[in-house]
């Protein structure tokens, strides 16, 4: 019976801690970004460069992104995410530069919340995606997507934005 008691007791402390883990990695992601990459529209289209700036708040256990992306001297998109953890699972909403909210749900691997997108509607043939939230070093941030051409099936990288901390 002991034996019992503290295996379960471990095993509410490991819960805690990771979620204390997640809330904190959450956190150290929390500020205004700036930055610059590429966007494709399409898989089989050139890339865009694009500027960006994003703020984020993070909660407990929560990430809230809002940014606004740059390209071709008129075009302006608003972009953002909301993110839930519970335990090491995510998930939440995406608004990308294409319009119509899409699900996200994925867990954390290192510094990086791997993140599947399931669009509202088809995009690229499909309605889903991959999107993954990077902290690189203390002050940066990547922000790739990657997606599959419908005519290839190769994986191709619609979206890289290299974020620095202001």
């Amino acid at each position: 019976m002991l034996r019992w008691l503290a295996l379960a007791a471990m095993t509410t402390s490991l819960a805690g801690g990771a979620e204390a883990d997640e809330g904190a990695f959450l956190k150290s992601l929390q500020g205004r970004w700036s930055g610059e990459g590429t966007v494709r529209i399409r898989t089989h289209m050139s890339p865009v460069n694009v500027s960006c700036n994003f703020d984020s708040q993070s909660k407990g256990m929560a990430l809230s992104m809002e940014g606004v992306c740059r390209g071709l001297i008129l075009i302006s998109r608003s972009i953002d995410a909301q993110l839930k953890a519970s335990g090491t699972k995510y998930s939440g909403s995406y608004l990308g530069p294409r319009g119509g909210r899409a699900g996200l749900s994925g867990s954390r691997r290192g510094d990086a919340i791997n993140l599947t997108i399931r669009w509202a509607k088809e995009v690229n043939g499909d309605r889903s995606a991959n999107l993954t939230v990077q902290k690189v070093g203390a002050n940066g941030m990547r922000l790739t997507t990657v997606d599959v051409d419908p005519a290839s099936g190769n994986k191709v990288v619609t979206s890289e934005i290299n974020l620095h901390r202001k």
